[in-house]
């Protein structure tokens, strides 16, 4: 039976209070991460209520748009704020947590219970090229920053380089969801939403009136917690002798994704690798090439937009992540000795981070 994490929603109140009468950051700090992940969980079965019931094309808007809804709504709120280290931090944390954590601990724990995990190759190339067209976005502008002497030009080259990646996100919907949508489900996802509303007692499955209510009622919530998440990320970094770098890749990256985590382990048990590596490459398929252009382009109408000029460190850990990950996926099987490689990859780009300063 699934976890509930909802009894962390006792946080959402406990970060308020701590925050008004300004206590310790750090303090501050762990409460709202603790109250953002139940808010994560429950945007997320909202949308999928929606999304079952408003069809293949409309779900997959929907999933674009509030699928990774809470760590969009951090990224915003630290941008608006002028951290873009930390927004950066954060994208670069979500991309590498979803292929290396998410997916070595769902090869893992499938692995132990069945010998091999199979999957489609085709899906899974497809998406490990999504994720090397990742790589190359996130590559070229750091590039170009160190031959260009105009900043101006910088952010032209953010600009573009965002519209053309949310342009080949959209043709990469159009293409999981109708053209090829036989490659992705072969009634799998069905069957995984059937034992979904099972698992939760029906309890998810009411009207969409009330989906929506629930997705603006949580929305609200996450971006209010949100910003006192932001409000001490700093001070609380600087207490736990930790750089904003560090919490942003591996804290919050993992924060905003929590909720979604224990989908992609449930499917592996089940031997339904298809689905577990789906929901792990197609999350931070949408942190790159949707989540981050969307961000690039919401930053044009503030004082200081940001770019898509990543630090050297960051480039290279999304680059070796995706290598590693298109390495496993390219024979259509996997086992539990591949989930660890995973791992230990991840853990190794931790402790790089861990040590910059």
């Amino acid at each position: 039976m699934k976890l509930s994490l909802n009894w962390l929603l006792i946080f959402v109140p406990i970060a308020a209070v701590l925050n008004h009468t300004h206590a310790g950051p750090a303090v501050v700090f762990f409460a709202a991460c603790l109250a953002i992940i139940p808010l994560a969980g429950i945007m997320g079965q909202a949308t999928e209520v929606l999304a079952d019931r408003a069809g293949a094309a409309v779900g997959g808007l929907l999933n674009a748009t509030f699928g990774n809804a809470a760590e969009l709504i951090i990224a915003y709120v630290a941008m608006s704020k002028g951290l873009h280290d930390v927004v950066k931090a954060s994208l670069v944390g979500s991309i590498i947590g979803n292929i290396l954590l998410v997916l070595g601990v769902s090869t893992v724990v499938g692995g132990i219970r069945h010998k091999i995990l199979r999957f489609n190759i085709t899906a899974a190339s497809s998406g490990a090229s999504m994720l090397l067209l990742s790589a190359v976005g996130l590559l070229v502008p750091a590039m170009y920053a160190h031959m260009a002497r105009n900043p101006h030009s910088i952010r032209e080259l953010s600009t573009e380089i965002a519209v053309i990646l949310l342009v080949c996100y959209l043709c990469s919907l159009i293409f999981s969801l109708k053209t090829h949508k036989y490659l992705y489900d072969g009634g799998a996802a069905a069957e995984a939403a059937e034992e979904a509303d099972q698992l939760e007692g029906g309890h998810q499955g009411g009207s969409i009136k009330g989906a929506m209510l629930t997705l603006l009622v949580s929305t609200c919530v996450v971006a209010w917690m949100s910003e006192v998440l932001v409000g001490v990320v700093e001070a609380a970094s600087e207490t736990m002798g930790l750089t904003d770098v560090f919490v942003g890749i591996i804290v919050v990256a993992v924060i905003g994704n929590a909720a979604e985590h224990s989908s992609a382990v449930m499917m592996a048990l089940k031997n339904k690798m298809d689905v577990a590596f789906g929901i792990a490459v197609g999350s931070s398929i949408q942190i790159a090439l949707f989540v981050a252009p969307v961000l690039v382009l919401c930053s044009l109408g503030m004082d200081k937009p940001m770019d898509l000029v990543f630090s050297e460190p960051e480039v290279m850990a999304v680059i070796i992540s995706v290598l590693v990950v298109g390495q496993i996926s390219q024979d259509g099987e996997s086992h539990w000795l591949e989930g660890v490689q995973l791992l230990s990859v991840y853990m190794i780009l931790a402790f790089v981070f861990f040590h910059i300063r």
